[in-house]
C-alpha cells in the first residue's frame, strides 16, 4: 500500500473494500487482511470498524475541509464573502462526497442513509465552529445584527447540506436554488442587510 503508516493502511483498505462490498458486509477481520497487519493491530489504532469508516470520511475531504477553515483566519476579506466561500465549500465536498460513493459498491437505502449521515454529520460538525467565528467577526466589525451565531451558523450549514447532498430530501435545481434564495432573504432579514445586498452568496 502507498500509505507509510499502519492507520493510512487501515484506512486504505476499508477504502478499497468498500469498492466491492457493502459496508455492512465488511469485518474487521477483512479490513486487516487487506491491510496486511493482524486484527490486533486494528484496535490499536480504531476502537471499531464505525471508528474506520469516520476517519476515511474526514481523510478524504481533509483537503476542502482545511480551506473552508483557513478562511475564518483571512480577516481583511468581509466577512459575507468569506460566507460565500463556505457555500461553495459545502458545495465543492457535497459534490466529492457523490464521486467517491460512486465508487464504491451498490448500497441499499439503508446504507446509503447510514453514509449519507456520518457525511452530513461530519461536515456540519466541523463547519459549524468556523462559520460562528466568521459570523462572530461580522458582528465585531458592524457588518451583522444577530444575537445567537452558533445558532445561525448550524442552521445555514444544516440547510446548505441537506440540499446540496440532496438525498435525504431530493429536489430539482429550481428548488435547490428556491431554497437557497430563500436562506438567503432569512439571512438578510436575521443580520439587517437590505434586500437583494446578499445575492452574491447563491452558489454558483
Amino acid at each position: 500500500m502507498p500509505s507509510s503508516t499502519k492507520s493510512d493502511q487501515i484506512l486504505d483498505a476499508l477504502q478499497t473494500l468498500l469498492v466491492e462490498k457493502k459496508i455492512q458486509d465488511i469485518s474487521v477481520s477483512e479490513i486487516a487482511q487487506t491491510a496486511g497487519i493482524g486484527k490486533g493491530s486494528i484496535y490499536y489504532y480504531f476502537p471499531s470498524k464505525d471508528a474506520i469508516l469516520d476517519a476515511l470520511i474526514e481523510r478524504n475531504y481533509k483537503q476542502p475541509m482545511e480551506t473552508a477553515k483557513h478562511l475564518a483566519e483571512q480577516k481583511d476579506i468581509s466577512p459575507f464573502t468569506r460566507m460565500a466561500m463556505i457555500f461553495q465549500a459545502c458545495r465543492n465536498i457535497s459534490g466529492e462526497f457523490h464521486a467517491q460513493n460512486s465508487k464504491t459498491a451498490p448500497t441499499d437505502d439503508k446504507e446509503q442513509a447510514f453514509l449519507h449521515q456520518k457525511y452530513l454529520h461530519y461536515l456540519v460538525t466541523e463547519l459549524k465552529p468556523v462559520l460562528t467565528d466568521i459570523i462572530c467577526q461580522g458582528i465585531e466589525c458592524g457588518s451583522i445584527h444577530f444575537d445567537y451565531p452558533a445558532a445561525l451558523a448550524e442552521i445555514v450549514l444544516i440547510v446548505l447540506t441537506i440540499k446540496l447532498d440532496n438525498t435525504l430530501v431530493p429536489s430539482s435545481e429550481s428548488e435547490v436554488d428556491n431554497t437557497i434564495l430563500g436562506l438567503i432573504s432569512l439571512l438578510e432579514k436575521g443580520t439587517e442587510n437590505p434586500a437583494g445586498s446578499l445575492n452574491f452568496l447563491k452558489i454558483g
